[in-house]
């Protein structure tokens, strides 16, 4: 038989790997949130813009110039159709919103309610719920870029995620 020994240690390297991992893909996704955000925008403030003109255009006799703007008005909106950047936006930001929940919620475990489990059982039961939703989160969250990413872990090593609190306690 061999001499098993609480897991705690263990236990604990595993959430910080949850809460890094949860910081950076948080981050991730927020930056894709804000970059799909300004396709948003990008393309439709113009499409805006020259549907009215078009409209101008057409009245003031400029049948021309009407049809062209007409057809990058089409452009445009077909591609905000075919993209859905605003949605894409929404979803990053909600994922983002998400992971950092997760990340909070591992940390709070890890910290507090962690070192006064009495049973291992418990403290088991508590990473499997953290792994159970980081993994659902990692399958039911939108692709960020690479170029996302990057951002993020620059961000994250610069200190942006970092609390004041964590920052005095080192």
């Amino acid at each position: 038989m061999t001499n098993l020994t609480y897991p705690r240690p263990a236990i604990d390297a595993e959430l910080q790997r949850i809460e890094e991992d949860c910081i950076h893909s948080g981050k991730a996704h927020f930056n894709a949130g804000i970059r799909w955000a300004r396709y948003h925008y990008v393309l439709g403030i113009p499409s805006v813009l020259l549907s009215a003109l078009a409209g101008l255009a057409f009245f003031k006799d400029y049948p021309e110039i009407a049809g062209v703007m007409s057809g990058i008005v089409a452009i445009l909106t077909s591609l905000i159709t075919f993209l859905k950047p605003s949605e894409r936006s929404v979803s990053h930001k909600n994922s983002g919103d998400q992971y950092l929940s997760l990340r909070n919620d591992a940390r709070v475990f890890r910290k507090i309610k962690l070192p006064a489990l009495p049973d291992e059982q418990e403290a088991i039961d508590g990473l499997d719920e953290f792994t159970k939703r980081r993994n659902e989160l990692n399958q039911a969250s939108a692709q960020f870029s690479l170029e996302d990413f990057e951002k993020a872990r620059k961000g994250v090593d610069a200190g942006e995620a970092a609390h004041l609190v964590d920052q005095s306690n080192t």
